[in-house]
Formats: structure tokens, sequence, C-alpha cells
């Protein structure tokens, strides 16, 4: 198969979470278990650091892998979902997994896919393992995809676990409560190995206190540290949270000898862009008009992003909003500026919400503008409707900043 073909086979035959919901779901390691047997076990053939977390563990994951990068290591990078192109997901040193390699690995492994009925999540992890495993990384960030405890790559042993924070996302599948979303967070941590929480919440911190003394793991905090003074390309006050997690965890590494030094850190911050790719986080697209966009799709993600959006000078303000279906919009809808112009679109997959259908919920919370047909139309006409001192931001959803960057 070409490279188009075998995603298209991958998308269709094997639906993935982000683009269909539910139905991709399947709660059990029972498969990547098998798949790992299949490949002989290529987790087991390099280091890791497991990343979960509501929000920032995508930030957090590229900046940790940016670090290790300037500090001279080989350094395999794992998340998801991608915006351009599947194989964001899978960095050697920020370079991307070749198609070449894509093709051949489904093409080599097909029968057992089809035989297992493999979900997309399940069979991408195994490829990103398999990958980090021939190209011998010194060390891999692998970032969860979604909750923790039943997610496909929690078939690894790390070096050191890592927690970003609890938010109330994915209540569908990981509970209804702070509580509950931890549990399955904390299903992580590993027997013997440190953990780090990014963020302390008098809900969730028990729980993970309970787990790592189960476990026998040294638990960090890493909000009790100070303001961390590192600059970093990626902009936006809600990166200082991950700074903080992210020193800590290279504190951790440091004392399972990683050779890393202050100047290291502090490059790594510097470079994070360029090192690893990392695309959307309150990325500047065009200067006039200035527009923003920001991947940033959840209660706690969106209320930071409206935090900073305050922060910036304008004469008037556009936004180019979409969501997916399943979002709790009575959460989200409250936390955007009435005093705005609303362009509404909807990303172009099946869990896209209709257009229509989100700007009559939009009009309850007197956020005001007209729907259009695509994200692009959106995006056009908020260009041409915005002078030279306004702003425009870009965002609610993760797919509507994939089809704009």
């Amino acid at each position: 198969m070409k490279y188009k073909e075998t995603l298209d086979w991958m998308f269709l035959k094997l639906p993935m979470y982000q683009r269909v919901g539910s139905s991709a779901i399947k709660k059990d390691l029972t498969n990547s278990i098998a798949f790992s047997t299949h490949l002989n076990f290529p987790e087991n053939k390099f280091k890791s650091v497991h990343v979960a977390g509501t929000n920032g563990k995508g930030s957090t994951s590229h900046m940790l892998a940016s670090i290790l990068q300037e500090a001279g290591y080989k350094v395999g990078l794992y998340t998801s979902p991608h915006l351009k192109d599947f194989r964001e997901r899978i960095r050697v040193n920020g370079k991307v997994i070749s198609k070449k390699q894509v093709t051949n690995f489904i093409e080599s492994n097909q029968d057992f896919l089809d035989q297992h009925e493999l979900s997309f999540f399940e069979m991408t992890v195994g490829m990103a393992f398999y990958y980090f495993a021939f190209k011998k990384v010194d060390i891999a960030i692998v970032e969860v995809g979604m909750g923790g405890r039943l997610d496909s790559t929690n078939i690894i042993t790390p070096l050191v676990s890592v927690i970003t924070n609890i938010g109330l996302d994915h209540t569908q599948f990981l509970g209804d409560t702070l509580s509950k979303i931890a549990f399955e967070k904390a299903g992580i941590i590993k027997p013997n190995v440190p953990v780090v929480i990014g963020e302390y919440h008098d809900k969730t911190f028990p729980v993970f206190e309970k787990k790592a003394q189960t476990c026998g793991s040294t638990l960090y905090l890493a909000e009790v540290f100070d303001e961390i003074e590192y600059e970093s390309d990626l902009k936006g006050l809600y990166q200082q949270h991950n700074k903080k997690t992210v020193v800590t965890t290279i504190e951790v590494l440091k004392d399972l000898n990683f050779n890393i030094s202050e100047e290291h850190i502090k490059e790594g911050f510097l470079k994070t862009i360029g090192n690893t790719g990392l695309m959307g986080r309150w990325q500047v697209l065009n200067d006039i008009p200035k527009v923003i966009c920001d991947t940033g799709h959840n209660k706690e993600g969106l209320f930071l992003v409206m935090q900073q959006l305050k922060l910036e000078r304008f004469e008037n303000l556009h936004i180019v909003l979409g969501m997916v279906n399943d979002k709790k919009l009575e959460d989200v809808l409250p936390l955007f500026p009435k005093n705005a112009t609303y362009y509404f679109c909807k990303p172009n997959i099946p869990r896209g919400l209709d257009e229509k259908a989100l700007k009559e919920q939009c009009f309850k919370y007197e956020l005001i503008g007209n729907s259009y047909n695509s994200v692009k139309k959106a995006y056009k006409t908020a260009l041409k409707s915005a002078s030279e001192n306004d702003l425009i931001f870009i965002g609610g959803s993760t797919f509507v900043v994939a089809e704009v960057v």
C-alpha cells in the first residue's frame, strides 16, 4: 500500500476516538499486550517517561523531549492527536517517522491487526514502541492518549510517571468526579517508580498519594516549587504550570544519573518548538491583523486560554469557533467573551458539531455571529472583516486549529 492508502485503512477500518467518539474506545489492555508479544516486547528495549493528565500533557511531553535532546540524548516522542499529518505522533529527536516506515509496519503486521481487530490507537502505540526500539532511542517520552489505567500506552514501566493535572474531561469514559478521573490517571503509577504530580487539588491528591504509597513510589509535587524563571518559546501563562512539572521531572531524571545541565534546561525550554515541532499552543499565525490559535478545548484548558486572551491588546475581537458534538457546551461556552464577533464552523470530522447548532447554542450565552460551512470559509471571512489592529482567535477544538495551521 501507498502511504495515503495505509492511512485510509487505519482511519476508516479501525476508527480513532478523536474522529468518531466512543465507538473507538476499548477499555482493555488485552490487545495491547498481545500486540506487544507479537512485536517481541519493544517497550522493554528503551527507557521512558510516561505523561498523563487532563491538560498540559502534550506541552509537558514536548518540553521534556526538547531538554533531553539538548542534553545530547536520542529521544523518542509519542503524542496524540496529530494536527496535520499522522506521523507527528511518532518522532525521534523531532524528526517524524517516515511514510515508508508507516506503510511497512502496517503491511508487515496486517494479518495480526485484522485478526485481533486492533483499534487505531492500539496499532499506533505498537508502531511507536516498535520504531523507538528500532531506532535505539536513549529514552522515549510517552504521552497517554486518554485516562491512564486502561490506556494502550500503559504497558510500559517508565523511569518516572508524570500526571500534569486533573479536570472533568471525557467523563463518559473516565468518571464524573475529579476523584474518579484521578483514579484512572493514577493507573500509570507503577511499583517503585517515582511519580511527579503537576498540580495539587484536595480531591485528587489523596488518590495519587494512596496509589504511590501502595506502590512504594516516591511522590513529588511540582506545585510546591518556586516560580520557574526559564523562558520558553511556548507562549501562554498556563505554561508556567507545565514548566514546573517539567523541571521537577528533570530533577528526578538527574537523580537517576541522567546528565542534564542548567544550560540544557534553559536551551530546551527556549527551543521546544524547533526541537520537537510542536504546534497549536498559543501559536501566532499572522501579525497584521494578529491571528492566534490554541488547541485548548475543555473547561480547564479554555479557562486558561481565555484568561490569556484578556491580556492581549486589540480594537475588536474576532473568534473562529468550532467544537465536537460530545462536548458539554454548558461548561465551556460561558467562558467565552461576549464582546466579540463569532464565526461558527464545523471541524471536518464525523464528530464535528454542526455549525448552525453551535450558533444556536452560543446565542443562549450572548455569543453572536454567523455560521459557515467550513473552517476555511470562517477563517477567510474573519480575515476580511478584521482591521489591522484587531485580533482573531481560532479555537474550541484541536480539529479546528488543525485545519488552519
